[in-house]
């Protein structure tokens, strides 16, 4: 079968991870048939924030992961050809001038329907469909002409998009019966909700592409959990490489229930990502990230950390809650301070030789024998004077990275603050 889609965002600033999610699903249907997949701008003018959201547009997709065939088409250059379709249809008597604007006729009875290869059939009666203006009196083709007329000349062969498009289906459907082009497979995607059972938007977190790169998820992962929002190739498989995703996808897995965006489950999937890199990858994919961040922290200090967060978080950008005490002063909140075991500790370590982790654990827990103490009763306030956080990599590790000088510092200083 030969296929070819494409996905028509706006250019309205930022592309929503609900679009990118139909668009993933072009994507994936055009290669699992080794088809084309087009990118088309739905237009109406020019400018440069027209300009810009295309650029963001287009570095959303790249970095996700998602390639498109040719060059990036906008619906303004059809505009002439709508004019010409238009005037046509008024001379077969299809459509009608009104107003100095140009109106399709609409059939007057029966259904206009179409089996939706999600959703099934669908139809709409013919007396509910008023007449549709399809060219302005200023010469500017309506959305629901220019998008079925660039379908019929780009050689659409199915339309996958979100369910919020059932409505214009059969608008489109009639012109395109009345240009004489024969009809592509219409397949509306469930839309993404929150968790809330509302459709997803900021006041559920991130919803850009831009805004997961910024919070740390890697693209590999957020692909793989975008690609689950509605279908499921078994109802069993969870983690599917790029290649697996476009070999195995079918829009007869794609469920027609709204698919609910479970923030708490990218999180798990982009962590068993991050974990399954290679220690040199992992550093690599960290110290790009900080980088784009706009961090200036040592980058050999960065990758010396790295082994000791892998496991530990589930997005990049947590990194600085989990490590930045080893590039900043801390604040630890002084009630969790224990000036005695502070003290302690500070003597205890003084005399380590050599300063790695095993050496330092060792020297931890001969502490808690002669304090006759639970290690989390010691070990608490330690943390907390060290990395200023209740929560950080292993301890002994994190003492070991922080360096001698530095950890009996804060130590003393934690000590003194706590008396």
């Amino acid at each position: 079968m030969s296929v070819r889609v494409r996905m028509a965002p706006s250019p309205t600033g930022f592309l929503h991870i609900g679009g990118v999610r139909t668009f993933l699903f072009n994507w994936l249907f055009a290669r699992s048939y080794s088809g084309e997949c087009l990118l088309r701008i739905e237009n109406t003018d020019t400018g440069r924030e027209v300009a810009e959201s295309v650029e963001q547009i287009e570095r959303s997709l790249r970095w996700l992961g998602i390639e498109w065939d040719g060059e990036t088409r906008f619906q303004l250059d059809g505009a002439e050809r709508c004019r010409t379709e238009a005037a046509r249809l008024v001379a077969e008597g299809r459509a009608y001038e009104d107003d100095g604007a140009i109106r399709i006729r609409m059939p007057e009875e029966g259904v206009v329907g179409w089996d939706d290869a999600v959703k099934g059939r669908i139809e709409f009666p013919a007396d509910q469909l008023e007449d549709m203006v399809i060219l302005r009196s200023d010469g500017r083709p309506v959305y629901n002409f220019a998008s079925p007329v660039d379908d019929w000349v780009d050689g659409i062969t199915h339309v996958i998009r979100g369910d919020d498009h059932v409505s214009n289906t059969p608008k489109q459907i009639v012109v395109l019966r009345a240009l004489g082009a024969d009809l592509p497979v219409y397949a509306h995607a469930p839309n993404v909700f929150g968790e809330d059972g509302k459709k997803l938007s900021k006041r559920h977190g991130a919803v850009s592409v831009g805004e997961f790169r910024e919070a740390g998820y890697i693209a590999p992962a957020l692909m793989n959990f975008l690609a689950l929002l509605g279908w499921a190739p078994d109802g069993e498989t969870t983690i599917m490489s790029r290649d697996e995703l476009a070999e195995r996808f079918t829009l007869e897995k794609v469920g027609s229930s709204p698919a609910t965006f479970d923030y708490a489950k990218l999180d798990w999937m982009n962590g068993l990502y991050l974990r399954a890199l290679d220690a040199g990858a992992y550093a690599d994919t960290l110290v790009t990230f900080l980088r784009e961040q706009g961090s200036t922290w040592n980058e050999a200090r960065v990758r010396e950390a790295a082994p000791a967060v892998q496991e530990k978080i589930g997005r990049l950008g947590e990194f600085a809650g989990f490590a930045g005490f080893l590039f900043e002063d801390v604040d630890p909140d002084l009630t969790l301070l224990d000036g005695g075991v502070l003290t302690e500790a500070a003597s205890q370590l003084a005399t380590v030789e050599p300063w790695d982790a095993a050496t330092i654990e060792r020297a931890l827990k001969a502490l808690c024998e002669r304090l006759e103490a639970k290690p989390k009763t010691v070990y608490l306030p330690i943390r907390v004077a060290v990395t200023g956080s209740r929560i950080s990599p292993g301890l002994y590790e994190s003492l070991e990275l922080l360096g001698r000088d530095v950890t009996l510092a804060r130590l003393r200083q934690g000590a003194d603050g706590a008396a």
